[in-house]
């Protein structure tokens, strides 16, 4: 008897498909004319592909009022399609946090995340050393971006930048260990220089994790 193959991962297969789950991830609640215009495809094309990957429990539509007439139609990920985001080995990190708590206790789960994220800092706090906070805060966005956050620079007033995340590496991370996120955020201040606000984060459920970064903190 022959075994059935197993569907192809969409996040790498078809790139239709990859294109549209990489743009809802930044722009959650698109139309399905948004999406046909980012793709540069016809929205006929667009929808078999979104009913392919709402088949595939990866995306889900809803539907929004928009004063007289139909509601409209936006399309966003299910919470299954998270998993085909990069994760940073996030499970065994956190494995590995519950025995040192076990054994150690909580306060030193804190201890090593700080640890970790000094030595994160450390070395990347040259590419982060001059230029406008503007100009820091995008860098910040590139090395993040890098590190699989999907990260942008979403705008700017005068002086302070919002920088958006829209995927999470360390989701299962810090669902166990809310520190966690609280460590970054020291860490974007320690090597921005900077005062960092986190208005929204994943891990509460947030499409995205924002921060409102103000100029004008001194040297840590």
């Amino acid at each position: 008897m022959s075994e059935t193959p197993a569907p192809a991962d969409p996040i790498r297969a078809s790139s239709p498909k990859r294109g549209i789950l990489v743009f809802l991830k930044g722009r959650p609640d698109a139309s399905l004319e948004e999406i046909a215009r980012a793709m540069g495809i016809s929205k006929v094309a667009a929808l078999g592909h979104l009913q392919k990957l709402e088949a595939e429990r990866l995306v889900q539509r809803a539907y929004r009022a928009q004063g007289v007439g139909r509601p409209r139609v936006i399309f966003r990920l299910t919470p299954e399609s998270v998993t085909l985001f990069p994760q940073g080995y996030a499970e065994m990190s956190r494995a590995a946090l519950e025995f040192i708590e076990r054994k150690m206790g909580p306060g030193a789960v804190g201890e090593l995340l700080a640890q970790r994220a000094h030595e994160v800092a450390d070395r990347n706090r040259a590419r982060l050393a001059s230029g406008t906070l503007k100009e820091r805060v995008a860098e910040l966005a590139r090395i993040r971006t890098e590190g699989g956050y999907m990260a942008e620079v979403a705008g700017s007033r005068r002086g302070s930048v919002e920088l958006l995340e829209h995927n999470c590496p360390i989701l299962a991370l810090a669902e166990r260990f809310p520190v966690a996120c609280e460590t970054e955020r020291r860490m974007f201040e320690s090597v921005l220089h900077a005062d960092v606000e986190a208005s929204h984060r994943v891990v509460a459920g947030d499409p995205v994790c924002r921060f409102l970064i103000r100029d004008g903190r001194r040297s840590p």
